[in-house]
């Protein structure tokens, strides 16, 4: 007699309804995202990062009291213990997405709260991985070229603090407004692979440290996190729009995907891409790298033009990313460092209405009475 359980599968869970989220709404057909019913462009236009923060935490906008708490608390818990400064130092060779897995994890160690699972401690373990993603990040990268570590300043926005530790320099208002978009736009996305991966880790009621430290590892894939480091690097290399058009060429050819184009999701233009697009422009002849635009606008017009393809979140946040002077091997990092607020957002809604999350799979082997035969007869 057949089991009673659903039958609904596809390939990779495409289509499959796993959960219910009030998070995060896509329309793949409409290219419609909206975080907390906030349409992304509404988000990209008047929204900052730490709205954006708040909005994914709690289901509304924030007084601004509520926005000027968070912003202190943000700078308050920046500081990552020394254990894991140490360790950063003695890494500096290794990848950064490896180094930021480890040291994500590391912090559940020095955390005394890390064993308080209400949901006052989980909201500020939240606030301190939001606010230590991204020193872990800039720690990193200043330790490995061998320069002094910086600390959050005060006076500085989310944006505005990750490209002063990084850099050293105090972003202008150009850039400062156009990285805090980006962290808007790459802030959320439903039950994206990683994104799943904590949510599936935090159903076992395991603590949040563990079910970031799962999407940290799920966003390092090549088919999740890393194709804007693939774009930028093919941009690099054929350094010119003419060859950047003989590059896809050649890759249709040989039967390659683009890096950059096309969603599991969307089957038109990813909203998120509308917004990387201009940025790109902005921000390329605003740093003398213009180029890198106009050779992703023609890239993107042959893809489309011979495709029908649409450029994702990836494609223009690479040149966007390498205009404000990111290191190209920092970009999914950076991603990390965005996505942690949906990340968190969607465990403490998952701990809110907790039930474990346990799929079936659709099985193709023999399902039963196989003959034994013994291992001198094999």
């Amino acid at each position: 007699m057949s089991s009673p359980t659903t039958t609904t599968t596809g390939a990779g869970l495409e289509g499959v309804v796993a959960g219910e989220s009030e998070i995060c709404y896509i329309d793949g057909y409409e290219g419609v995202l909206s975080y907390r019913g906030y349409n992304i462009h509404t988000l990209a236009q008047n929204a900052t990062f730490e709205e954006t923060i708040w909005l994914l935490w709690t289901g509304k906008l924030p007084q601004q009291a509520e926005l000027a708490g968070l912003k202190a608390a943000l700078i308050a818990n920046a500081a990552i213990p020394e254990q894991v400064t140490a360790f950063l130092q003695s890494v500096g060779t290794c990848s950064p997405m490896d180094v930021l897995r480890t040291a994500v994890s590391m912090l559940s160690l020095y955390d005394p709260i890390a064993k308080d699972s209400s949901p006052e401690a989980n909201r500020l373990k939240a606030i301190k991985l939001m606010a230590q993603t991204s020193t872990i990040v800039t720690t990193f990268d200043r330790l490995r070229k061998g320069l002094p570590v910086l600390a959050a300043d005060p006076s500085l926005n989310f944006a505005a603090n990750f490209l002063y530790c990084l850099t050293g320099k105090k972003p202008d208002d150009v850039m400062e407004r156009a990285f805090d978009v980006a962290l808007t736009l790459h802030a959320d996305h439903e039950l994206n692979a990683s994104t799943f991966a904590a949510r599936v880790t935090a159903a076992t009621l395991s603590d949040i440290y563990s079910a970031v430290t799962s999407a940290i590892g799920a966003l390092k894939g090549p088919l999740h996190g890393g194709a804007n480091e693939e774009v930028i690097k093919m941009l690099l290399e054929v350094g010119s729009s003419d060859k950047a058009v003989e590059r896809v060429h050649d890759m249709f050819a040989r039967k390659v995907k683009i890096p950059g184009f096309g969603h599991r999701v969307y089957r038109t233009e990813d909203p998120r891409a509308t917004h990387l697009r201009v940025l790109s422009e902005e921000l390329g002849k605003r740093t003398g790298h213009e180029e890198l635009y106009l050779m992703s606008s023609r890239v993107e017009e042959t893809v489309k033009g011979e495709k029908k393809l649409n450029p994702n979140v990836d494609f223009y946040s690479a040149s966007a990313y390498y205009s404000l002077g990111i290191p190209i091997d920092l970009f999914t990092p950076i991603f990390a460092v965005s996505r942690m607020s949906g990340w968190t957002a969607h465990v403490l809604e998952q701990y809110h209405n907790n039930r474990l999350i346990r799929p079936r799979a659709e099985y193709k082997g023999n399902a039963d009475g196989m003959v034994w035969v013994p291992l001198s007869g094999r």
